[in-house]
């Protein structure tokens, strides 16, 4: 049970919570929550729960409404982490970030921002070091997409480029994955 994926309404119960207590400085949504776990997971050594818990919420734990409120967050949190990092380690090929869609000129299209820019905050939480120039291209991959502002997507939006864009996360999230696997075993 403690690396078992989450269902529906467990997700949309994480969303809920972080709608409720977020604010401009903590992680806002399922997807961003998401790209910061598969970072925590995939890093060069495991964060704990101290660091990485008030780090979703801009660094201030919330008030929460009732204890339980509080620890059913955080199971479902730590269980959503160990499905990513189980995924990640047995069925690499297989991981798929939680991506938001949304309806572009009459088209569905996938954004990439926030889960990218989760994954940005879990590689600082995580204090990544400097990476060789392979794996600091990977990251860039990543980077790339967070900085995209996907609240407008602009009326000229180059579709090809933006669908190949969002497709070179999976492979660089796998390979930076492998990277600190690697370098944690050596």
């Amino acid at each position: 049970m403690q690396n078992e994926s989450l269902n529906a309404t467990e997700f949309e119960l994480l969303e809920d919570t972080l709608l409720k207590y977020g604010d401009d400085h903590s992680v806002l949504n399922v997807s961003e929550l998401d790209g910061y776990f598969t970072a925590l997971v995939s890093g060069p050594a495991q964060v704990d729960i101290a660091e990485w818990f008030p780090a979703i919420w801009g660094g201030q734990n919330p008030d929460w409404e009732s204890p339980e409120e509080g620890k059913q967050f955080i199971e479902l949190s730590v269980r959503h982490m160990n499905a990513l990092a189980t995924q990640l380690a047995m069925h690499a090929q297989a991981f798929k970030p939680r991506l938001e869609q949304t309806e572009h000129q009459g088209q569905t299209l996938t954004l990439a921002e926030e889960w990218c820019f989760g994954y940005l905050r879990g590689v600082a939480v995580g204090n990544w070091p400097e990476l060789p120039a392979p794996q600091t291209a990977q990251l860039q991959v990543i980077a790339a997409c967070a900085e995209q502002d996907n609240f407008e997507l602009p009326a000229d939006l180059d579709v090809a480029q933006h669908l190949q864009r969002v497709a070179a996360i999976e492979p660089a999230v796998r390979a930076l994955h492998e990277y600190w696997v690697a370098q944690r075993q050596g």
